[in-house]
């Protein structure tokens, strides 16, 4: 019954897992569309007066973010995805024929999952620190009159599309952060399931030496009887 409540624990998780990863997954693709392969992440400039009467007129980029900082985070998204889609199938699988897994593929599930939280919690720092410093950069640290999400409203004249920058990484974030709280959830239960297996092992090879302990007591009492036969 506990084992049950477990895998069922575990699939819905890996559901969760599931549905964040996708929320991640749909803006930061359609970001880097919009951006044409550029990164907003840690993208730095400042506002430039076209001439001496004008202020703040055109929003002009120092330096791009890397782009590796927008494509690992939509690494991880889909790794999430992917594994989280395979692992709620298998899940279920398990659930509905009553089946259990051994003591080395818990592990080795376990493992997977720690290896996943690792690289969700990079990516959600990633796109939190990185939007927060474009944030910093279009409204020169909140001196503007417009917030960042005020922002994508005006074109920054970028030959980009602009439009939607902040309702996609504010999307993502959540979605990150997100995954990442689910996909902690899911390693401690896997922590719980290796643990729950090896004490079911350990008491299996308890049971069996405890059987072979009866089973030589047993053999030695019928040869201490035939041997008192046999002198009668």
């Amino acid at each position: 019954m506990a084992l049950s409540n477990l895998l069922f624990a575990q699939c819905v998780g890996y559901f969760l897992a599931f549905l964040c990863s996708f929320v991640v997954v749909v803006p930061l693709s359609e970001n880097s569309n919009d951006c044409r392969g550029r990164c907003l992440l840690f993208t730095e400039g400042m506002w430039l007066s076209a001439n001496l009467t004008a202020e703040r007129q055109r929003f002009t980029v120092q330096e791009w973010g890397p782009p590796a900082a927008c494509r690992f985070s939509v690494f991880a998204g889909l790794l999430s995805l992917l594994l989280a889609a395979a692992q709620a199938w298998r899940t279920l699988f398990f659930l509905c024929r009553g089946h259990e897994d051994s003591f080395f593929y818990a592990f080795l599930n376990l493992l997977i999952s720690v290896f996943v939280v690792f690289v969700i919690f990079i990516a959600s720092t990633i796109v939190s620190v990185g939007f927060n410093m474009w944030c910093d950069a279009v409204t020169e640290k909140g001196s503007m009159p417009n917030s960042c999400e005020e922002l994508q409203d005006i074109d920054l004249e970028l030959n980009l599309e602009t439009s939607a920058f902040y309702d996609q990484f504010a999307i993502a974030q959540f979605g990150l952060w997100g995954a990442w709280l689910t996909w902690l959830g899911i390693t401690i239960l896997a922590f719980l399931k290796v643990y729950h297996n090896y004490r079911q092992e350990d008491l299996l090879d308890s049971l069996i030496h405890e059987k072979e302990l009866l089973l030589g007591r047993s053999s030695s009492r019928t040869f201490l009887q035939d041997e008192k036969s046999g002198m009668i």
